[in-house]
């Protein structure tokens, strides 16, 4: 990203609110604000040192105000971008932007969403889509099915390839204390489980969870000195594909071909550098696009790259080790919780489930149907 300068900034606290099913009474900003609060108490500084508010949320119009409102601060600086699930990556960039720039010391990126208490639909209210909306699509669920038929009729990717993908989240999650799922799954129960907009099952879809996270921002230099191992920002993208399935360009091809670049451009690095990836999983397609798009391995070969638990505990890369969205936690937005995974194994604090030697994270993020796509690349102090 033009401007912007590889280890300016680094992330120096990082905090889940509450996950599952929150209380009846509890608000997406009462989330943010619990978030924020374990954030700041994660890297030692205090409210009044945050000086820059960046959030996101379907459920509240003008979310910065709220939140700034909230926790009773006038913040220098606030951007209330939302372009979906890779919202909070892009806050990433624009955070390093304002903290270069002088327009804030201190960043705060935050988001809440209660979307399993209230329901996915009034969370996210849907807009009738002239083109779309008559064809009755299970929305957002046959916008990805249609990626996922696409790569199967191009590229010979199986309905075992995609199950695969869930399975090595599900062991994943399995050593992640707060992950809502509990219980082992195989390729098997994928396959015979609800068929939800084919080839999906339900076990292809994201949980529906409430939930959010907060993670703190600020210079090179301040981070040296505050409370946790610095976790640098080596490399940013953003890039926007379209709004509408029907209008993607190639449902085999995300943006995420344009937003990786641009980060590993930024980072000097190459994809062999990465030791762990945290991408979006809103279904069991999106890693495997992902996986292709940002370089991990040549295009239509995503099926075959994930088969074998590839990316399971185990296998030749980790991918997901929270359990992703398919069984740690996906409260709408989920993209700063892809995050906060990636930055925990930058800082070696994920225990059972800790990639060993994790210098550099990659961090993608998926926005809509597969619409907008940004990508964050981490590294630990050896990687500046």
């Amino acid at each position: 990203m033009s401007g912007l300068k590889r280890g300016s900034v680094a992330v120096v606290g990082a905090a889940e609110s509450d996950l599952g099913q929150v209380a009846p009474h509890t608000s997406p900003v009462d989330m943010m604000a619990q978030a924020t609060l374990r954030a700041l108490d994660d890297c030692g500084l205090k409210l009044s040192d945050i000086d820059g508010i960046f959030s996101a949320t379907s459920q509240v119009r003008l979310s910065p105000m709220a939140l700034a409102e909230y926790l009773r601060m006038k913040p220098r600086y606030f951007d209330g971008t939302i372009i979906g699930g890779s919202s909070f990556m892009s806050h990433v960039a624009h955070a390093q932007g304002a903290i270069q720039a002088g327009l804030c010391e201190v960043a705060l990126i935050t988001y809440g969403s209660t979307q399993r208490s209230v329901s996915r639909a009034a969370a996210s209210p849907r807009e009738y889509n002239y083109y779309e909306t008559p064809y009755k699509p299970v929305l957002p669920a046959s916008a990805y099915a249609l990626a996922a038929a696409r790569h199967m009729h191009e590229f010979g990717t199986t309905r075992e390839q995609l199950a695969e993908v869930a399975v090595a989240a599900r062991k994943w999650a399995l050593m992640n204390p707060v992950a809502w799922e509990k219980e082992p799954l195989t390729i098997e129960q994928v396959l015979k489980s609800r068929m939800v907009s084919y080839p999906l099952t339900v076990r292809d879809c994201c949980l529906v969870t409430d939930g959010g996270g907060a993670i703190i921002l600020t210079s090179a230099a301040r981070a040296k000195t505050l409370r946790k191992k610095p976790v640098y920002v080596l490399g940013v993208g953003e890039a926007i594909g379209h709004f509408t399935i029907s209008n993607m360009p190639n449902l085999t091809v995300t943006a995420a071909a344009e937003s990786g670049p641009k980060a590993f451009g930024m980072a000097g690095i190459k994809p062999p550098d990465v030791d762990m990836l945290s991408l979006y999983d809103a279904f069991t397609i999106t890693p495997i696009l992902f996986l292709e798009d940002l370089g991990f391995c040549p295009k239509g070969e995503g099926g075959r790259f994930v088969s074998g638990g590839a990316i399971a505990p185990g296998g030749k890369l980790a991918v997901n080790t929270s359990g992703g969205g398919l069984s740690y936690c996906h409260p709408g937005m989920y993209g700063l919780l892809v995050m906060i995974e990636a930055i925990r194994q930058v800082r070696g604090e994920c225990g059972q489930r800790q990639v060993k030697g994790c210098e550099i994270s990659l961090a993608h993020g998926n926005g809509g149907v597969l619409s907008s796509q940004c990508t964050v690349l981490f590294g630990g102090p050896s990687t500046v």
